[in-house]
């Protein structure tokens, strides 16, 4: 984070991919009412799209393109993994509830670390996976406001944490009532 205070930021933005043809498809906007907020400096967003936003002030718009070394890669051939359908058994039976073609689903790599795939085919004794991001070896354009870009109270960070951590410790409005089981104390 290079000693920088975390910014609280709020924008509300349209993601395009850009195709080699120069055509322009839309990927994923923020709804009426409903900003992307976060908290630079964990992770949560594309370093490269950090950069760009924190000098904004409130009410600066913007439009940049990411290519995709700063955005979520080259796509890679070797990403398509093909492992045996024994392996996706639940109580003896292929599980044909979560392992659809499309179905995104985790998995953890020789590092211990879960990584996410999307099912792309079954076939036969196999099921093809694609681990590559959804949207790696594309150019990204991002469009649209800033609504808010301050510092991060203490709180705010110490909410994230907890949150990152799944102990709350506060109320639900601390969690942005995502927590199950709250009662008082958010899933404790």
């Amino acid at each position: 984070m290079d000693n920088q205070p975390s910014k609280y930021l709020s924008v509300s933005y349209q993601l395009y991919s850009i195709g080699a043809n120069g055509n322009k498809h839309l990927v994923e906007e923020t709804i009426q009412g409903r900003p992307f907020k976060f908290i630079t400096g964990f992770g949560f967003t594309l370093d490269a799209f950090e950069q760009r936003i924190v000098p904004l002030q409130p009410g600066e718009k913007f439009d940049f393109t990411l290519e995709p070394a700063d955005a979520f890669g080259e796509y890679y051939r070797e990403g398509i993994i093909k492992l045996g359908r024994d392996l996706f058994l639940i109580d003896g039976k292929f599980d044909h509830e979560r392992i659809v073609p499309g179905a995104i689903i985790p998995l953890k790599n020789e590092d211990d670390q879960q990584v996410l795939a999307r099912v792309v085919s079954i076939e036969g004794d196999e099921v093809k996976l694609d681990t590559n991001h959804p949207l790696a070896g594309q150019t990204l354009q991002f469009t649209g406001i800033v609504l808010e870009n301050r510092e991060a109270t203490n709180k705010e960070i110490e909410n994230l944490l907890n949150q990152m951590s799944h102990e709350c410790g506060g109320d639900c409005e601390d969690c942005g009532s995502s927590c199950s089981g709250c009662g008082g104390g958010c899933g404790k």
